[in-house]
């Protein structure tokens, strides 16, 4: 593959300064045709050209990223990803094992964004990457926020949204074993008080059950107040389970706790590196 240019010829140069000027991170096509005079075949042979030299990345219909010159020709990276997702629904955020990796929750690097929106939507594609759309139940649509990716405003799932939403759905966040790693991880930067807030209005048993036992089980220093509030409200639920559903159980499961109320039908192999994960003298270095 030829590398991409940069050069501009005057047209180019014209629209990209003028929208440097203005600040603008994003374009629209609508916005180019005026800097052009008012030409629309002039404006989208303009937009194609900045496209193929790496200037412009389409975000949706008619709407564009800005790719600043500092950033160079391989500017379109992960997070720049996020910022063309991100264009896909309104509302939306990005959750579950995306939100987990940008926030260094998991090393996994997967070719899939999870976007979630109450917007019914087909699947995508973003550059590379493979845009999964989740409709969630609208009582499980909170706990996100604007996080700044390269100059950008993105709605990313807030740290403790997004540990409690990829145990409930372990499948978008790489299964049982990466749900208790991202959960170690995050839990040592954890607001434990907005975490059970959160728990309680999503209304889920189950997921306060898988939730408290990952908890003991990386052993995420959990104030004993909070651990006691969320035995309780595990409580209050059915018998849930971690992993597939226990009609068949899988080889070497860890089995029923007594505790949580939790059948966790997952080998003991696939947690065995998350043990003890969460104490923070887990991450100290060996001198």
């Amino acid at each position: 593959m030829e590398p991409t240019t940069r050069s501009l010829s005057q047209q180019e140069s014209r629209v990209i300064l003028a929208l440097n000027e203005r600040g603008r991170r994003e374009a629209t096509r609508e916005e180019i045709i005026e800097l052009l005079g008012g030409f629309p075949k002039a404006a989208d042979h303009v937009i194609e050209s900045l496209r193929r030299k790496g200037w412009l990345e389409r975000a949706s219909w008619g709407k564009y990223l800005v790719i600043p010159p500092e950033q160079g020709p391989d500017a379109l990276g992960d997070s720049n990803l996020l910022a063309l997702a991100s264009h896909i629904a309104d509302p939306y955020h990005i959750g579950y094992g995306t939100a987990a990796a940008h926030y260094g929750l998991t090393t996994q690097h997967r070719n899939v964004i999870v976007l979630v929106t109450p917007v019914h939507l087909r699947a995508r594609q973003v550059g590379e990457s493979r845009v999964r759309i989740v409709n969630p139940a609208p009582k499980k649509f909170f706990g996100f926020e604007p996080v700044d990716v390269l100059g950008r405003n993105v709605m990313i799932s807030d740290r403790e949204k997004t540990a409690i939403d990829c145990i409930d759905r372990p499948a978008l966040a790489g299964g049982a074993g990466e749900v208790a790693i991202i959960l170690a991880t995050a839990s040592r930067r954890f607001d434990w008080n907005k975490a059970v807030d959160y728990l309680e209005r999503i209304g889920s048993g189950a997921v306060v059950r898988r939730f408290g036992w990952l908890a003991d089980h990386v052993q995420a220093e959990i104030p004993p107040d909070v651990r006691e509030h969320l035995v309780q409200l595990a409580g209050r639920s059915r018998s849930a389970w971690l992993g597939p559903a226990p009609v068949h159980k899988v080889p070497d499961a860890i089995g029923y706790d007594e505790t949580w109320h939790l059948f966790v039908n997952v080998p003991r192999e696939e947690l065995h590196g998350s043990a003890g994960l969460g104490r923070r003298k887990a991450i100290r270095k060996e001198h």
